[in-house]
């Protein structure tokens, strides 16, 4: 039994992982429709769209299929969907369930009910109370599946909803069409209404679960679960329903207070990550350097536990001072004949094969283009393994302007390759014509390809890396033309096993941002750990070291970090020319989020703002630096 939380107002359960989170929910789904099932009783679902249902609904595709669970007397209503929306558009929440549960499982068609899309203005408010009234005939709702916006939006129910709203046309918040918009190509292709299901239907619900995973949700779960109930979070509205809860992954629940600062909920065990974790904390907090803290800061901020242990706050801060003291190195691959007793490097071997792998043919450069450049500079043998094409965030009008380029060279110089030729033409008619919505054809996406491809060349001459020494994997995972990328597979695994077969390197670099905006970190971080959890017998193994590092959105916490590689002034302005090189990602990239900065500007104002917080805590002043977690696999 998990204890009562007095810092959270509803019910939340936390899980180590979606998967895990999502098979719980889903059995809990299939246990309810099988026992309606035998009293004879249709269940009546409410559904939600998007990332965080997906794996529940997947793991209700398998219980049907495996476990024999029937779903013909299942009732289902979706919560919302884009106005104005065709029903076969790739951003349809139609197609959506029809894609991700409703095609795969033998829940008749008349069985499952969406907002439509295609009504004429005029003509919505009938149909949203008619909505409402099939499901108050069939006495509301059974069960209730919720996710929640980064802004604390349930549905389309935006900040300002009121508790009692009715099912209605929405204009939707710049906050959502933000997150909306890799989903569209682009903000201004957004649809700016959607229908929703109002607050009212919902708060009818008999049970309401909601589902939330990955760090960009955590600031709107926790005021959600902890803050006042508020119409700016339609969210917490949830806290007055008698049978609500949250279901949530690490990562989503970061930001409670359990987890935030566990000391001030309950004792905890203070091993050297805790005792890091709440003395940082409160040096931030009370903006005083680590080695100035005192006993009475310890009392009177919730850690007088941890100073009985110690004594005193000196010991504990001269221990935390070296903890952070011994994270910083020049040496990402190790200092070659020196003590590395307290260092986060290896010594031996001197010069270390390195694999850095980068999800998008930028990452390496943007998120650890500083530790990329020294790792060089030192003599290691660095290989970058590029996972993905990154085609989708190629604009059309670059791939257009590249295409022509190709076929009026061909035919200046008569070049006699016809079927080139063909392709980069049939690539200029298709974008010249296209709609908003269309999938791009595979010419396009190869010519996008290539174009990313040159760029990341580019870098590695620019940084010096060898050409043989690039590696480009092409993960079929990720070639689909959409956003919506495939489940990772076993080919995209075993393209990364032969890989690290074959350069068997001494250190890893993979992209741990579990809060990448369209999903392909995770994706790729999860291919490179299942590889080395398979390869982890082998003997080469044995002395390679996993190191993480984050995207462009954000940075471990500081009590996380086990790595820090600063950067002098000089070092930050040669990273910015390596970002630079990336032509098709500057001025004006597809994929920004609510952050109109360029990712070279995201990039040096995160690793300078990591470095201000080694200067707050009381240490040395860098001008920036790059951060590192090891995975110990």
């Amino acid at each position: 039994m998990e204890q009562e939380i007095s810092f959270e107002r509803i019910p939340t359960h936390i899980f180590s992982d979606s998967d895990s989170a999502s098979k719980s929910v889903a059995k809990e789904i299939a246990d309810l429709i099988r026992k309606n099932n035998q009293a004879s009783k249709p269940t009546i679902l409410g559904l939600a769209t998007g990332s965080s249902p997906k794996k529940v609904y997947q793991e209700l595709i398998r219980i049907h299929r495996e476990e024999g669970l029937s779903f013909k007397d299942v009732i289902t209503f979706n919560l919302d969907e884009y106005h104005p929306m065709e029903p076969d558009s790739i951003q349809s929440y139609v197609r959506f369930m029809k894609e991700q549960l409703f095609d795969h499982i033998d829940i008749p068609v008349t069985n499952y009910h969406l907002p439509d899309g295609t009504l004429a203005l005029d003509k919505i408010p009938e149909f949203c109370r008619d909505y409402e009234a099939k499901i108050e005939r069939l006495g509301g709702f059974d069960y209730y599946l919720l996710g929640i916006g980064r802004n604390g939006h349930i549905g389309f129910n935006e900040p300002g909803s009121t508790i009692n709203s009715k099912t209605r046309l929405m204009t939707l918040d710049i906050a959502t069409k933000i997150d909306a918009s890799p989903d569209f190509g682009g903000l201004q292709k957004v649809p700016k209404k959607a229908i929703t299901l109002g607050i009212d239907s919902i708060m009818k619900s008999k049970k309401i679960v909601l589902l939330a995973w990955g760090e960009h949700k955590a600031a709107s779960v926790a005021k959600a679960v902890e803050g006042s109930v508020t119409s700016d979070i339609p969210a917490s509205y949830l806290q007055l329903h008698p049978n609500a809860s949250f279901i949530l992954d690490e990562t989503a629940a970061s930001m409670l207070t359990r987890i935030k600062t566990p000391w001030v909920v309950d004792s905890v065990k203070w091993d050297r990550n805790m005792i890091k974790k709440a003395v940082t904390h409160l040096s931030l907090s009370l903006q005083k350097p680590v080695l100035k803290l005192t006993s009475k800061d310890y009392n009177e901020h919730g850690l007088s536990e941890l100073l009985s242990l110690y004594g005193q706050a000196y010991e504990i801060n001269i221990e935390v001072f070296n903890y952070l003291q011994h994270t910083i190195t020049g040496w990402p691959g190790g200092k070659p004949n020196a003590d590395d007793t307290h260092r986060p490097e290896r010594a031996f071997p001197a010069k270390k094969k390195v694999l850095i792998f980068s999800p998008h043919p930028d990452d390496d450069i943007i998120s650890m283009g500083g530790t990329f450049q020294r790792l060089h500079d030192q003599g290691h043998e660095v290989h970058v393994a590029y996972q993905t094409t990154g085609n989708i965030a190629v604009a059309d009008d670059e791939a257009l302007r590249f295409a022509e380029f190709v076929v009026d060279f061909n035919e200046k110089f008569e070049s006699p390759n016809a079927k080139a030729n063909r392709i980069y033409k049939e690539a200029i008619k298709f974008l010249r014509n296209k709609p908003d919505s269309e999938i791009d054809i595979p010419a396009v996406r190869e010519i996008k390809g290539l174009i990313r491809k040159g760029e990341a060349k580019n870098t590695c001459r620019f940084v010096g890396i060898k050409k043989e020494n690039a590696h480009f994997l092409e993960l079929p995972f990720y070639e689909t033309g959409t956003i919506r990328k495939k489940p990772i597979g076993e080919k995209d695994i075993q393209i990364v096993m032969d890989l690290i077969e074959e350069i068997q390197p001494h250190q890893i670099y993979a992209a741990g941002d579990l809060a990448d905006p369209h999903g392909t970190h995770k994706v790729c971080l999860d291919a490179i750990m299942e590889a080395v959890t398979r390869l982890k017998h082998r003997e080469y193994m044995k002395n390679c070291w996993v190191w993480l590092y984050k995207g462009a959105w954000a940075e471990w916490d500081i009590d996380q970090i086990e790595m820090a590689v600063p950067m002098s002034p000089d070092q930050v302005f040669k990273k910015r020319m390596g970002i630079f090189k990336h032509q098709s990602q500057k001025d004006g990239v597809v994929f920004q989020g609510d952050d109109s900065r360029e990712f070279w500007q995201r990039a040096e104002e995160r690793n300078r703002a990591t470095a201000s917080i080694y200067n707050a805590l009381g240490l040395a002043e860098y001008e920036a630096m790059e951060a590192f977690v090891r995975w110990k696999f």
